[in-house]
């Protein structure tokens, strides 16, 4: 099948999305609630960049339910679905629009329609095509992003501490880190998707994102979860890293 010359109705691409983060819930192990550490800081404010359908979020909630989340979605399929889910918690769920970067500007992102969560500023890579050929279908819309440290709600004054920071943006950690030092520096505990495979082109690398926080402060404590390929190497984990 060639997906780059696929085209479905909206409702067929909202199914493709729903299955492909199903399979991913079942095939991903269940998190430790120890969070490698993280559950003992008393988090109050957790920052979702990245948020999707709000995936992480839901889990997060139920382990920190005395925080108030701040989720970023650019993708508008996405963040309609996010929006839905948060109008129902009571306000403790604010969500944004928005992409975080190092600049405050419109940028052209790339949609990857059959599966949202993989959608990234950065060009896939033959590798990520052939490895999960549902990527090839994508379309350009243009989103607006902002620095973290100038997001209004994400001022620092606003933000009870302690914070725990999640980034999940296919390849564009290091961008979202530079856009955010302050609102980093001031965060308890981060936990970032890293590939290790070279799925995007000119993805920040795990000493990219090592180097970044060690400088501010942060110690890796480890990984919560990864998926590895068939012959056993580990494609890409989410890596825990605490102050």
């Amino acid at each position: 099948m060639n997906y780059k010359n696929l085209q479905l109705a909206p409702w067929q691409y909202e199914i493709s999305n729903q299955i492909c983060n199903l399979i991913g819930e079942i095939l991903t192990p269940n998190w430790d609630s120890r969070l490698l550490g993280l559950s003992n800081l008393p988090i109050k404010t957790i920052l979702d960049i990245g948020a999707n359908n709000g995936q992480f979020a839901k889990k997060i909630s139920k382990i920190f339910p005395s925080a108030t989340i701040y989720a970023f979605e650019p993708v508008p399929l996405a963040f309609d679905k996010l929006k839905k889910w948060a109008d129902k918690q009571d306000e403790r769920v604010k969500v944004f629009q928005l992409a975080l970067g190092d600049e405050n500007r419109e940028l052209e992102m790339n949609v990857h329609k059959l599966f949202s969560a993989s959608s990234s500023f950065l060009s896939t890579t033959e590798l990520l095509e052939s490895k999960y050929p549902i990527t090839q279908n994508q379309e350009q819309i243009i989103v607006s992003q902002k620095k973290l440290d100038e997001v209004p709600i994400a001022n620092g004054e606003n933000l009870r501490a302690d914070i725990l920071i999640k980034l999940d943006v296919q390849g564009y950690e290091e961008k979202v880190i530079k856009g955010g030092r302050e609102i980093f520096r001031q965060a308890k505990g981060c936990i970032v998707e890293v590939s290790l495979d070279m799925l995007y082109e000119g993805q920040a690398t795990f000493k990219d994102i090592f180097s970044l926080l060690s400088n501010l402060g942060y110690e890796y404590k480890g990984n919560i979860d990864q998926v590895s390929d068939r012959d056993g190497h580990i494609i890409f984990f989410n890596a825990v890293f605490i102050k």
